[in-house]
């Protein structure tokens, strides 16, 4: 299996005649380890064919090729494994895929082969390719929805960056118990439960800062169906905000114990917006409500 090369080529333009190439990589967002690596690739800096420094200087109507490629040591060593998840877009870059429930994301503890990273694994082991495992945007285990890897360090750069400046737009589908105001937004910092790693709770005094705003779309048999998006990602965010606000998600085991409506909380990443780390055109997916909370709102199309 080969571990997967990018080359990414510029020509350059009378903005940049002059400029380093170091510059250029700055202007690029190329983050430092991003460039040590390209320094330390055999031709990872090219221009006009030649292997160049990153002191060298660019002139208009140069052609810059950088070599994108990732050591073994940098690949993990994630078991591949044939799991049911949805590719919603792919590219050199990126993967944009669509997570069901009861999937975690990451390895651990108990979980060695049934997770987001085992179901990548084996999806470039079939196309015989073979890159570190970078999911952008986390869910949690039982969260269903979409979620973005990067393919590359440098795509992991620019799209962790768009993470920061909250510039990847996520909406989310809940269903809440109770009839919640028609829209709102909640602000309430969020902190870690004493005595607990995992759970969380609204902390005025030593939590972090946490906005989350919502809509009801539909209100039935006591439920609210909502549309949320948020301004910060905090763990557990709107699990926890709508707890606060008296109207927990069903099926919460956390949050909402006793009900048992559903097996894991009624939350969904229905829609994902971003730009693309490389190409710079604006990418929007959608991904169905699924079946186990459209059971109880069948008339919603997400």
């Amino acid at each position: 299996m080969r571990i997967m090369d990018r080359i990414l080529t510029y020509t350059i333009t009378k903005d940049a005649d002059g400029w380093s190439i170091l510059r250029f990589l700055k202007e690029i967002h190329c983050s430092h380890s991003v460039i040590t690596r390209l320094k330390k690739t055999e031709c990872g800096i090219l221009v006009n064919g030649e292997w160049v420094h990153v002191t060298h200087l660019l002139k208009a109507g140069d052609t810059l090729v950088l070599k994108l490629t990732e050591p073994e040591s940098a690949v993990q060593s994630i078991l591949p494994c044939s799991l049911p998840v949805s590719i919603v877009y792919e590219d050199a870059d990126l993967l944009v895929v669509n997570k069901p429930s009861g999937m975690p994301v990451h390895p651990s503890l108990g979980h060695f082969e049934n997770t987001l990273a085992n179901a990548a694994a084996y999806h470039a082991q079939q196309k015989h390719e073979s890159y570190p495992f970078r999911c952008i945007s986390r869910l949690d285990r039982d969260t269903s929805g979409l979620t973005v890897i990067a393919k590359h360090a440098y795509s992991s750069c620019i799209l962790n960056e768009q993470m920061r400046e909250r510039k990847i737009q996520r909406i989310y589908y809940a269903i809440a118990e109770g009839k919640t105001d028609t829209e709102g937004t909640i602000y309430a910092p969020i902190a870690r439960k004493k005595d607990t790693i995992i759970e969380r709770t609204v902390d005025f005094l030593s939590g972090e800062a946490a906005i989350t705003h919502y809509q009801r779309l539909a209100y039935k048999d006591g439920l609210s169906f909502l549309r949320l998006h948020l301004e910060t990602g905090r763990t557990h965010q709107i699990r926890v905000h709508m707890q606060y606000t008296g109207h927990p998600l069903i099926g919460d085991f956390l949050y909402n114990p006793k009900d048992t409506r559903m097996k894991r909380q009624a939350l969904h990443a229905g829609n994902l917006k971003f730009v693309h780390p490389v190409r710079g055109e604006l990418l929007q997916f959608t991904a169905p409500l699924p079946e186990d909370m459209l059971q109880f709102f069948p008339m919603i199309i997400s």
